[in-house]
């Protein structure tokens, strides 16, 4: 009995962090808030797209409730997981924005719709083919690497909260309005505000909290439209190839083809972050899981009028900030998705939520993902290597298309569609300045770079002896685990305290005090 008691014991322990189990009103809470926060990223691509192809209204709402659909399905896939597809993780996956170009490329060069749907397809299904071989670099990344991109992350989504905090539509009238801005730094407040309750589950719900009650603000003050809500349908399926079925046309493919590398890529990045972010293991095994799953799901999203599947950098920043890890909360919200896509006036219900609103809270959320990869920099060591120039040349490629936009557009089109993604950008050059520093060390100099941020410290060993567990140094002070302050001696003190001690004069920390406090004539 003792035996199956210590197997269960230990089997508990060795859980994962990602496997826990929240009460079902809780998860789909949470789970909610997932939504709500990427739910601005997944219907922008079919509203563009859609736009571009010169579709009607009617269908546009076609092309979103599909997306939301698909992501919904992709979302459980990925985080539930089932045999060689889903990497078992809190991830949300929903349409790229990585396909956005080449897609509206494809329709302005007279594909349209079906030709962007074959070649994502065909695409999908080359990326799914290459999935186990690209989860092999794992290896090289190392934090040096993984840090960067962690950081680059948050940092390229900063321009979408502000862009949302600003309204969204850059042709509105209001775009930029101090009334916008306005209401996105009352959300903002509401999010802060509601942390500091000291109430651990509202402190975890307070982005979905503070979202509801911006939501209400905002229609109090006549800023938040929902005449739209009750227009259409309340249930509809998503109809297999609804604009027709699929062309297949070889350039379009190959262009579709590097915009699925573009999204492994990032896909890998978020599998990594949220890895760092929950603090579970994450092997080259699991990435392929996850890759295949993104893969399988970007293949099968054309057969329901969707487009490419990526994972969400945002939701990453949700884990960070809320805490919550568990897998089950994201299928959750996934299965909010698919009920999303299946019930149109609910979908609708949700995207009346203003759009500064949601840049309120993606404020908090984008910088804790760039937090989180400043806090995984901070263990890197930077002594006699070049890790700080790594960082720093990685760090400057992957910021460049967020303040040079049109930075690459003089660049061949393919390298465009790569390096105009700043995660992208970001993970590419990290790697290989990884390679080229830390794997390839010939010529490497064997002094530190001049850019090494400070000269080596060490510390003799017999100075560490009267040293325990917990003791710290804090305002030039050395103390120990339990708050007390540790007497500081010169070389002479040390001697003089030693003999009393072994004469018994000595019995608190007062008298060595004392000692240390008098005259050095005195003392001897």
């Amino acid at each position: 009995m003792k035996a199956v008691s210590s197997m269960k014991h230990q089997a508990k322990s060795q859980r994962r962090p990602e496997d826990e189990r929240l009460p079902l009103g809780r998860s789909f809470a949470y789970g909610f808030q997932h939504v709500l926060t990427m739910y601005g990223g997944i219907i922008a691509v079919p509203l563009i797209v859609g736009t571009a192809a010169g579709v009607s209204q009617d269908d546009i709402a076609v092309l979103i409730a599909s997306c939301l659909f698909v992501g919904g399905a992709a979302t459980i896939l990925q985080s539930y997981g089932v045999k060689f597809f889903g990497s078992q993780l809190p991830l949300v996956q929903g349409v790229s924005f990585a396909g956005v170009a080449t897609m509206t490329a494809i329709i302005s060069g007279g594909g349209g719709l079906p030709t962007v749907f074959g070649a994502v397809l065909v695409a999908a299904a080359i990326g799914l083919v290459l999935a186990p071989f690209f989860a092999k670099i794992i290896r090289f990344f190392p934090p040096v690497v993984t840090g960067v991109i962690i950081t680059t992350i948050g940092l390229t989504l900063m321009p979408v909260a502000a862009n949302w905090a600003m309204g969204g539509n850059r042709n509105a009238d209001n775009y930029g309005s101090l009334t916008n801005i306005a209401l996105a730094a009352g959300t903002l407040a509401l999010v802060l505000l509601l942390s500091k309750l000291g109430n651990a589950a509202i402190s975890r719900l307070s982005i979905l909290l503070a979202i509801v009650a911006g939501t209400i603000i905002a229609a109090l003050f006549g800023l938040a439209d929902f005449s739209n809500v009750g227009n259409g349908a309340i249930f509809a399926f998503p109809q297999p190839f609804a604009f027709g079925w699929p062309v297949f046309d070889v350039a379009a493919i190959i262009s579709m083809t590097i915009v699925i590398l573009v999204c492994m890529t990032e896909t890998t990045a978020d599998i990594l972050a949220v890895g760092e972010i929950a603090r579970t293991k994450v092997d080259s095994r699991r990435i392929a899981d996850g890759l295949r799953a993104d893969m399988l799901s970007s293949a099968l999203a054309p057969v329901f009028n969707s487009f490419p599947q990526t994972a969400f950098a945002q939701n990453v920043g949700l884990v960070a900030i809320t805490g919550i890890r568990s897998r089950y909360v994201v299928a959750a919200g996934g299965l909010i998705m698919v009920v999303l896509g299946l019930l149109p006036i609910l979908g609708r219900l949700v995207a009346a939520v203003p759009t500064p609103v949601l840049g309120g809270a993606g404020i908090v959320l984008f910088g804790t993902v760039a937090a989180s990869g400043i806090r995984t920099l901070a263990k890197v060591d930077y002594e006699g290597n070049m890790n700080l120039v790594i960082v720093a040349v990685a760090l400057a490629f992957g910021t460049i298309p967020v303040v040079a936009p049109t930075f690459y557009d003089a660049f061949p089109t393919w390298f465009g569609i790569i390096f105009h993604s700043g995660i992208s950008s970001a993970a590419i050059m990290a790697v290989l300045m990884n390679l080229l520093f830390n794997h390839l060390k010939a010529g490497n100099p064997e002094r530190a770079s001049v850019f090494v941020a400070s000269p080596p410290r060490m510390v003799r060993e017999d100075e560490l002896a009267a040293l325990q567990d917990g003791d710290s140094f804090q305002g030039g002070k050395l103390v120990a685990a339990d708050g007390t302050e540790i007497p500081v001696v010169t070389a002479a003190q040390y001697l003089v305290v030693k003999e009393k001690l072994d004469k018994g004069e000595i019995s608190c920390v007062d008298d060595i005090r004392k000692i240390c406090d008098e005259p050095p004539g005195h003392q001897h």
